[in-house]
């Protein structure tokens, strides 16, 4: 896997997931992973569906929402393309801890980045 992502990095990517543009954010994490990037949509799979946001299906490279409002979730988009870095080699690995960490790892970042922009802010 690539070097590890800076705060910096990680926190454009939250903004943008937040910012209502997920396709954007994961053309760039994919780039970054040198993964291929994941197709986005929206609605359920079988077997899948009770409490779920969203799934990861590595066999169609796609992250399929349950809910339209779930693709501007950072959490949600983070976690899936957890999935998918892990399954870039053929076979889905990634554990559901290991994504959260993934996951929170981002928005983690996001909210020092926010932090010390707020902190600059102030002495200007």
């Amino acid at each position: 896997m690539a070097e590890e992502p800076d705060d910096r990095f990680k926190a454009i990517i939250v903004n943008m997931i937040l910012d209502s543009q997920p396709e954007a954010a994961l053309e760039a994490l994919s780039r970054r992973y040198r993964v291929d990037t994941p197709r986005l949509g929206v609605g359920v799979f079988k077997r899948h569906s009770k409490g779920v946001r969203a799934v990861y299906a590595p066999d169609r490279k796609e992250i399929l929402a349950a809910k339209r409002e779930f693709l501007y979730d950072p959490f949600v988009i983070l976690h899936e393309f957890y999935h998918h870095i892990r399954s870039a080699g053929g076979k889905h690995r990634g554990t559901e801890k290991n994504a959260d960490r993934f996951a929170v790892e981002y928005i983690r970042a996001f909210n020092r980045v926010v932090a010390l922009l707020g902190e600059s802010n102030k002495h200007d």
